[in-house]
């Protein structure tokens, strides 16, 4: 079987403060090869390292977002061995110094459901298809959905997902907190969008940085010493030019100007 060139299998397009990244095999459901982590792991490189984005959408071609691994490819053969050796972690989503959304339009299955997982936000079409899916392949739980997974939704519906590896639709995932939203499939996109750019026009992305770093360490500390931290945090972000203009596009009742974010925070 052919398959898609690696610079095309993430597509990436830039507006507003915005970057969306789309998973680009529509006629596998957009399901993952190696080479598509790597294109996208280096768009999500691309896009930290640029100040004029502020926000992360990431979404899929046609009708799915991710149907997980490609079995016929990978059994086939056909990945670069360039891709096989990328040894940045699924969790890798989550030191991008800036928001990044998922706009769930489709089916996300096993290693797609980490994708969409390893995302800050998930934004989800009515009707949506989501499965853990490793059970029912013999598998385990991969690629660290067993460390977020149980910090979403809690360990019992954690595990109900695990070992049943049955499809929840959408909705229901939003009641236990697997997505923050469900909106119709024909304004899935508009919807993120519309709220991705409301992150990148008002919200300082210092700031965003600061409490994406602040929320994740944080899980893995005590109350004290994040509580110490998230004080000194708070002392320095006094100082920082964006809480003058902050203040003052208040004041002024304007859109505040605040100046972009590269690398890490």
């Amino acid at each position: 079987m052919s398959v898609t060139p690696a610079t095309e299998v993430v597509l990436y397009d830039v507006q507003d403060g915005v970057a969306v990244l789309t998973l680009n095999r529509p006629e596998r459901l957009n399901a993952w090869v190696p080479d598509m982590q790597v294109r996208y792991f280096d768009l999500l490189e691309q896009a930290a390292a640029d100040p004029d984005v502020r926000v992360i959408v990431v979404t899929g071609a046609g009708r799915g977002f991710c149907a997980g691994a490609d079995m016929e490819v990978l059994q086939g053969g056909d990945a670069s061995e360039d891709a096989r050796g990328d040894e940045r972690p699924q969790t890798y989503p989550m030191t991008i110094p800036k928001p990044v959304i998922a706009a769930v339009n489709g089916p996300a299955a096993g290693l797609g459901l980490v994708m969409a997982l390893m995302c800050d936000l998930r934004f989800a079409a009515a009707g949506a298809k989501l499965t853990t899916a490793f059970a029912r392949r013999g598998l385990i739980a991969e690629h660290g959905i067993s460390w977020v997974l149980p910090r979403l939704v809690g360990s019992a519906h954690a595990l109900d997902l695990l070992f049943s590896g049955r499809v929840v639709l959408a909705e229901e995932a939003a009641g236990m907190g697997l997505v923050n939203a469900v909106h119709p499939a024909e304004s899935l996109l508009d919807e993120t969008l519309a709220y991705a750019r409301e992150l990148a026009t008002w919200s300082s992305p210092t700031s965003m940085a600061v409490m994406k770093k602040q929320v994740y360490e944080h899980l893995e500390q005590a109350a004290a010493p994040a509580l110490a931290e998230s004080n000194q945090l708070m002392a320095e972000s006094f100082t920082r030019p964006d809480f003058g203009e902050g203040v003052s596009s208040f004041v002024e009742g304007r859109e505040p100007r605040f100046e972009g974010v590269t690398g890490r925070p």
